[in-house]
């Protein structure tokens, strides 16, 4: 009889779970609110629950549970550290307690980890390896793929792209808090708020505080001056920063996803720009991918489950992309 994966995406806002064939096929899904503020007790009854909801009924063995979801977190010893939307959550045996439940084996993974896995197995980033990842949303993150081989580094805490430094009016800042959705808002209202015109002004029925990243990236590609300026200075950002990446790791292939992506064409220009007009030497980008995430939504399950037909072993990108060769 053939085996099911169990794949578990955790947010802070979102509980995603579902049930997965060998061939990453989801089978079922079920998905409820984090409620994050409720604690860590809470939290995980409710994992527990979405998990049990998409648990085969036809007697199929489960191989595993595999769990993608916010860091920092130790993929070796399964322990959660301290992810910053999740409430109580600190040094948290999760693997212990999720293998303890269930009774079958479990893995975990930061989530831009999961993420990359997907994306490099089954999504954008299929045949290469040497790969960047970045997800751009309410924070920004990363992972990448060097030389077919995930990088985790000593604890598991490697590669937290948004958290790349940079200097703005002679402060250091993290890249996240300049180029995230947060901060998109958060540029667009100040330049509302000082007089400057915009389609945004009827789209939030005058109510800036109802202003949402969505709303910016949807205007600036209908053309809106403003939305377009804002968007495009972000792109510039995080342009720079992939040029760090490009210098360090030299990929084949940068994926981005989340929901800012969504901007498209806009967006990815403005990127594009700056990784010309920063690096080091043309020969990082003359042959560069730049690429929209593929899989959507679905990324976390996928790449929860990769963990779990791998059995925890993501090394050799490789040989994982041969075993899903169609």
């Amino acid at each position: 009889m053939k085996q099911a994966v169990i794949a578990v995406d955790i947010g802070g806002t979102l509980i995603r779970a579902a049930r997965l064939d060998f061939d990453l096929h989801i089978e079922a899904r079920d998905e409820i609110p984090t409620l994050a503020d409720e604690g860590f007790a809470a939290t995980l009854e409710r994992i527990k629950t979405c998990i049990r909801r998409v648990w085969p009924d036809d007697h199929r063995r489960v191989a595993g549970i595999g769990i993608s979801m916010p860091g920092p977190l130790n993929p070796v010893t399964g322990v959660v550290i301290s992810p910053p939307n999740l409430t109580g959550w600190l040094n948290i045996p999760l693997v212990e307690l999720m293998t303890t439940t269930f009774d079958v084996p479990t893995y975990i993974a930061k989530d831009t980890n999961a993420a990359i896995l997907a994306e490099a197995l089954r999504g954008a980033a299929r045949g290469f390896s040497h790969i960047v990842y970045i997800t751009i949303s309410t924070g920004l993150g990363g992972a990448v793929i060097a030389d077919g081989r995930l990088l985790v580094g000593t604890r598991g805490m490697a590669t937290e792209v948004g958290h790349m430094m940079i200097i703005e009016d002679g402060q250091p800042i993290y890249l996240e808090q300049r180029t995230a959705g947060p901060a998109i808002e958060r540029l667009a209202y100040q330049r509302l708020e000082k007089g400057e015109q915009s389609s945004l002004i009827d789209v939030v029925g005058g109510d800036l505080s109802r202003l949402k990243t969505r709303y910016i990236t949807r205007a600036a590609t209908a053309g809106d001056a403003l939305a377009l300026e804002v968007v495009q200075d972000t792109g510039r950002l995080i342009g720079m920063g992939i040029v760090n990446l490009l210098h360090l790791f030299n990929p084949e292939i940068v994926v981005i996803g989340g929901g800012v992506s969504k901007a498209g064409a806009v967006l990815f220009d403005a990127i594009m720009k700056g990784v010309h007009d920063y690096c080091l030497d043309d020969l990082y980008w003359q042959d560069l991918r730049i690429e929209a995430a593929a899989l959507g939504d679905d990324v976390g399950l996928i790449g929860a489950g990769i963990l779990v037909i791998a059995e925890g072993d993501t090394a050799d990108i490789d040989s994982l992309q041969a075993r899903w060769v169609e």
